[in-house]
């Protein structure tokens, strides 16, 4: 593997001037932004926003209609062949094949990403993520929590450098919810990954993103760390900021500086 330069060294994922059009509809209007090494960066915006397709570009599954799309270093358009390998991807609205077992699926998504003793590393992921007692079940017959731990384990199979998470504990029930971010946050410690987190859980945006990128209509409209976008707003909670910003209500820093 080719040495990272000190730009992807200091920020794995670095977005220049991105945009993507459907035909006359623009979901991602020319945004930029990078996020640091070892950070979790939250990335939000009501729906319609542009935060799946932001994601997906990053995946290198979309083309990007304009603008560059790096992760640890390489073009996505082009070279993310070369990084696939330390990126992964987990969002509660992907099913795996339903009817394969816990087991089976994670043994093709781990030979898809080339994980070595992977036989071990499934079983040390059974056992991190109390996944023994249905590890041999059809996927199709989990329960929503028992789904989620799985789709973890998916995300965590190969031990990515980047992580990509798209609403991972939507639906969820609130014990179960914390144990995902309780499970994040030390996989994250204990590797220093690299998270970018699409939410609508405004508390867990609090609890987990050292910063916050907030999208409307495809666009940036603010950024910053919970704490300052919540004094900057003059506000209680990010809930409050969100609303704020969906609704046309402030425009926070942008404004004040327009």
């Amino acid at each position: 593997m080719d040495r990272e330069t000190p730009e992807a060294q200091a920020h794995p994922i670095v977005v220049r001037d991105l945009a993507k059009r459907f035909g006359p509809v623009v979901a991602v209007d020319h945004i930029s932004f990078a996020v640091p090494r070892g950070s979790v960066t939250g990335l939000l915006g009501g729906n319609g926003a542009g935060k799946t397709t932001t994601i997906a570009m990053l995946m290198g599954l979309l083309t990007p209609t304009a603008g560059e799309v790096r992760v640890l270093g390489r073009d996505m358009t082009h070279e993310r062949h070369l990084v696939l390998d330390r990126v992964n991807f987990e969002s509660p609205y992907v099913e795996m094949p339903l009817r394969l077992t816990v087991r089976q699926n994670l043994t093709i998504f781990g030979r898809l990403y080339g994980v070595p003793d992977l036989k071990g590393r499934i079983a040390e992921l059974a056992e991190e993520l109390a996944l023994g007692d249905f590890l041999d079940r059809p996927s199709g017959k989990l329960s929503a929590g028992q789904k989620t731990r799985v789709a973890l384990a998916k995300a965590l199979v190969n031990r990515p450098d980047v992580l990509l998470l798209d609403e991972p504990t939507a639906s969820l029930d609130p014990d179960t919810a914390d144990w995902v971010r309780s499970h994040l946050e030390r996989y994250r410690g204990e590797r220093d990954t690299t998270i970018l987190l699409a939410s609508h859980n405004m508390p867990e945006v609090e609890r987990l993103c050292d910063n916050v990128i907030m999208m409307k209509t495809g666009r940036i409209v603010d950024e910053g760390s919970p704490s300052g976008l919540i004094t900057r707003y003059g506000r209680q909670n990010m809930e409050d900021v969100f609303l704020d910003v969906a609704r046309g209500r402030r425009t926070g820093q942008l404004a004040e500086s327009g």
